[in-house]
């Protein structure tokens, strides 16, 4: 059996950058640095679904900001 076609069991926490970035990070691991666990964890599926629902704009937060001061 290939890895894709095994269920993925993995524990997963939703993680954001200081650009307010997200993504998604197996929860029995350390963070990478730069990014902080926003409360949200459960399976892949799930915690995609999360960062589809709160993460409407797409641009980093600096650029959001200098786009905004123009």
């Amino acid at each position: 059996m290939s890895m894709e076609e095994r269920e993925d069991t993995t524990t997963y926490n939703v993680v954001m950058n200081h650009e307010e970035q997200y993504s998604i990070w197996p929860a029995d691991r350390e963070l990478p640095l730069g990014w902080s666990a926003v409360g949200k964890t459960g399976p892949k599926a799930e915690c995609l679904a999360h960062i589809e629902e709160v993460w409407t704009d797409m641009r980093p937060r600096s650029l959001r900001e200098r786009m905004a001061t123009a």
